[in-house]
């Protein structure tokens, strides 16, 4: 009698056991394909993370080469005005320094005007205020405040993916540990509901980081 109940508990083991491996086997399956999935999905965000970023870097550049320009010309303005207020022009090419001067007005307000539009965007300004154009088209400058924050919105989606990816990873790892202890159904199980937690929290933070990029 003890035999075949020792007999019967084998089986029983061994049935809950292959039972086990085989969810695990499935689970891992499953976790892998959406880490696959993750991986793809963060990889395009982070190159676009990337771009934000030259972007940030080009239109910095750009903004500082339209102040270097307004500096000179205020300089030059500076000096006709202290000109002009010297008495050391004569009557006659009076008339020249002040149309000068207005000239040079005219390019520092320019200047300051797509200073703006470069640093805050064309949508931002308002059509009313768009002066600097884009290859040759008004209206389609994307600021430097809008390209900073586009990064920091693909920065963050990209950190929720990344741990997303790392609790697949430990979900993943779980389910091999699970087969590899093929003698203890208890802690197979054990196992198998942790591995299904870390498996949910990846799938959560996953969707949270899709849902905060732009």
């Amino acid at each position: 009698m003890l035999t075949s109940k020792n007999n019967n508990d084998t089986v029983e083991v061994s049935v809950a056991s292959e039972r086990a491996e085989a969810i695990g086997g499935v689970l891992i399956a499953f976790f892998a394909a959406l880490m696959a999935i993750a991986q793809m999905v963060n990889g395009e965000l982070e190159e676009e993370m990337m771009i934000a970023h030259n972007k940030v870097v080009n239109y910095s550049s750009w903004y500082q080469s339209k102040s270097i320009k307004e500096s000179l010309k205020e300089s030059e303005l500076d000096y006709l005005s202290a000109l002009l207020e010297s008495g050391m022009v004569v009557e006659e090419k009076k008339a020249v320094i002040i149309k000068k001067i207005n000239v040079v007005q005219d390019q520092i307000e320019k200047y300051g005007a797509e200073k703006i539009e470069i640093l805050l965007g064309s949508k931002q300004v308002g059509e009313a205020n768009w002066i600097q154009d884009l290859d040759g088209e008004m209206g389609n400058i994307t600021g430097v405040k809008e390209w900073e924050k586009l990064a920091d919105k693909y920065d963050n989606a990209t950190k929720k993916f990344d741990l997303g990816m790392l609790f697949f990873q430990i979900s993943i790892v779980l389910g091999a540990v699970c087969i590899i202890i093929y003698d203890n159904p208890k802690l197979q199980k054990t196992f198998i509901v942790i591995m299904v937690i870390c498996g949910i929290l990846g799938i959560m933070m996953s969707s949270y980081g899709y849902s905060l990029a732009p």
